[in-house]
């Protein structure tokens, strides 16, 4: 289950980008992420499916989240 939730750190790893574009990118509601007090929070399963739509172009439904 510790898994399942990913930082700002590891999630920058996963995606292979620096840790303040994915501040920014959470920020600005372009990758899936939730705030834990202050802190930004992914789930993978959300990371892993934003990257299937990004790879096929798909614009995801809003209410699915």
């Amino acid at each position: 289950m510790d898994s399942d939730v990913l930082t700002v750190r590891e999630v920058a790893a996963y995606l292979k980008i620096k840790e303040k574009t994915a501040y920014r990118l959470a920020a600005e509601g372009k990758i899936p992420g939730f705030k834990v007090g202050g802190s930004w929070r992914f789930r993978q399963r959300d990371i892993e499916n934003w990257i299937e739509t990004q790879s096929s172009g798909i614009e995801p439904d809003k209410n699915e989240r």
